[in-house]
């Protein structure tokens, strides 16, 4: 464990939260001295200090979550980064979060970024659905750049094959001057790019230099992938990962698998899904740690979920090591 970790029940100590739900925290409720430290201006490597995993606390995870608090959370359990939805969905019961209009929760949120020395990794997420107008989430892609992000969550929902290759490649011009990648994830119950086949030739047709792949573990496992078709991905193309775990059976409806993946993501170890086999065939990049259970979060709140999530990371990953065969 690194030395940034800090033991749960001193960590749950600091923030209050030894029961019910996480109160919202405040950049007041800790002294500096008690928040991990960088040198200013300073951001994490890609793969991290002497091959060391890193980790990026994912919107889904703490879902609900103010970004404010979300990054003192983040950065307590040991974090090297936060990744917000600021491009919310529309589901029904989403809470969001109006960073262009609520000034005071921008601030809050900068403000976070800036004490703990965490960056906004990426952000979600960008919808292509049938009517879309791409220049509808530029607003949303220039906050991203501005609060330090790189990286921005698409996926495909529309059947319209060449409306949504047109529109990822707008979305990519659009990002391009910002410094952003658009990072297709490929969605088991989603309309459109449903595999990693799927995906590999979207972007093959879209044919954009800031073009991404990213891999959920849990649509990996619940779309079939195989591990021979991970090898087949540009290495470019790989910017960062979305790790969970689950029960080996996979649903049969998309209400089932839409169920696992919003509402009853496991622990890495605690269920069916090979992590490692998918992890250490690409290359050493950021996991974002998306393990959404919403019975878990109600029950122990954001801050014990957040850090039960890293703390199974860490052991997981530790007991199996990477191989060097994605490098």
């Amino acid at each position: 464990m690194s030395d940034r970790s800090i033991k749960r029940r001193e960590f749950l100590a600091r923030v209050g939260l030894l029961g019910g739900a996480a109160a919202a925290i405040g950049p007041g409720a800790l002294p500096a001295a008690a928040l991990p430290q960088r040198p200013q201006g300073s951001a994490p490597a890609a793969g991290g200090r002497a091959g060391r995993p890193q980790f990026s606390l994912a919107h889904l995870t703490v879902l609900g979550c103010a970004p404010p608090e979300m990054t003192y959370i983040a950065a307590r359990a040991g974090y090297d980064f936060v990744s917000f939805r600021l491009i919310p969905m529309g589901v029904a019961g989403e809470a969001t979060f109006d960073l262009f209009n609520n000034k005071e929760t921008l601030r809050q949120t900068k403000a976070a970024l800036s004490s703990t020395g965490l960056r906004l990794h990426d952000i979600e997420v960008a919808r292509i659905a049938d009517g879309l107008d791409p220049k509808k989430f530029l607003p949303a892609m220039e906050l991203a750049a501005e609060l330090g992000a790189r990286r921005v969550i698409t996926n495909n929902w529309t059947t319209d094959r060449s409306f949504a290759i047109d529109c990822y490649g707008q979305l990519c011009d659009l990002a391009k001057p910002l410094g952003l990648t658009m990072d297709l994830e490929f969605v088991t119950f989603a309309s459109g790019s449903k595999t990693l086949a799927d995906a590999m030739a979207f972007l093959r047709d879209a044919k954009r230099t800031n073009c991404g792949i990213l891999v959920d573990t849990l649509h990996f496992s619940r779309s079939r992938v195989t591990l021979a078709e991970l090898d087949a991905i540009p290495r470019e193309w790989i910017h960062f990962v979305h790790i969970c775990d689950a029960p080996a059976e996979i649903p049969t409806t998309n209400e089932g698998l839409i169920h696992t993946a919003r509402d009853e993501r496991l622990y890495p170890g605690e269920g069916a899904i090979d992590i490692a086999a998918v992890v250490n065939r690409l290359p050493q990049v950021p996991y974002s740690i998306e393990i959404a259970h919403l019975a878990r979060v109600k029950e122990m709140g954001y801050a014990e979920h957040a850090f039960r999530c890293i703390e199974a990371a860490r052991k997981y990953l530790a007991a199996h090591p990477r191989s060097g065969a994605g490098r």
